[in-house]
């Protein structure tokens, strides 16, 4: 269940890319939704925040009585994401950063395939510690029974691909092959993670021509503090997903799965589209 409005490009984005996975729901208010007749009780409700402070703790509680048994989350914009780095503004919810809710969301929903609660079994009084370091082990937990193909790397800095190469190591992932600077148009691997740490001009440019020489090249690019504009002309330019900087095991590994899943499908892999049932 989505609650609250698009709110620009940023949770346009993330509204489409859910919407394209799971059936999805969508109420402008809380009142509409817990006083609604919607038949089926969701699993996951999200609480859209374009701006802090958009939500109190009576929506959240009013939700939590309506439907006891589902996980609260609140998706928020880059407008909120330096408040939220001190902590959650409303008790007994997750808050995500608008750009690793798809990645996320695909974790989420192989825990559960697998009769798993996962990071979405963490109790609701848990602290963000408590949920970083579940949401890690569910996917440590994944890798020992599935294990995803080998990614490509390209950075700035051999220290910060090191450490991207261990995190993929923690997923079950193999690392192909790493270049320090921009990525070589012949990576020899179906995936590729791109630290630009920001997104310029000449970045973007570099991509597009990646992507023409690789069209079936999953792209996922890491940026210090993503933001619509430029994440959107990213995956205009080719890429599949962008993703904040120092990034979580979950988001990465998610959003890989969702890429290789789309590239299956083989559907373009920027999760625009999607049905979502407005009430």
């Amino acid at each position: 269940m989505w609650l609250g409005d698009e709110g620009g490009t940023e949770l346009g984005l993330v509204r489409a890319a859910v919407a394209g996975r799971v059936d999805l729901v969508a109420f402008r208010t809380v009142a509409e939704a817990v006083h609604g007749d919607e038949a089926r009780p969701p699993a996951i409700v999200m609480f859209a925040a374009d701006r802090p402070g958009h939500w109190q703790q009576a929506a959240a509680v009013d939700v939590a009585r309506r439907w006891p048994l589902a996980t609260l989350v609140g998706v928020v914009t880059s407008l909120g994401d330096g408040r939220r780095r001190s902590g959650p503004s409303l008790a007994g919810m997750e808050e995500v950063s608008w750009h690793d809710v798809p990645g996320k969301l695909e974790c989420w929903l192989a825990d559960s395939a697998r009769g798993r609660a996962g990071a979405l079994g963490t109790p609701a009084t848990a602290r963000r510690e408590e949920r970083l370091v579940d949401a890690v082990a569910a996917v440590v937990d994944s890798a020992r029974s599935e294990r995803g193909g080998a990614v490509s790397l390209a950075g700035g800095r051999g220290a910060d691909l090191e450490g991207l190469a261990d995190l993929l190591a923690g997923a079950g992932r193999r690392v192909a092959d790493s270049t320090v600077g921009r990525p070589r148009l012949d990576a020899s691997s179906p995936l590729l993670v791109w630290d630009a740490v920001v997104i310029e001009a000449d970045d973007v440019a570099w991509l597009r021509m990646l992507a023409a020489n690789r069209p079936n090249l999953g792209i996922v690019l890491l940026e210090s503090f993503p933001r619509g504009d430029s994440t959107q002309a990213a995956i205009r330019a080719g890429a599949a997903a962008v993703l904040a900087r120092p990034v979580a095991l979950d988001s990465l590994e998610g959003t890989l799965r969702r890429v290789e899943r789309l590239g299956r499908e083989n559907r373009v892999p920027t999760g625009l589209g999607g049905a979502v049932r407005s009430r």
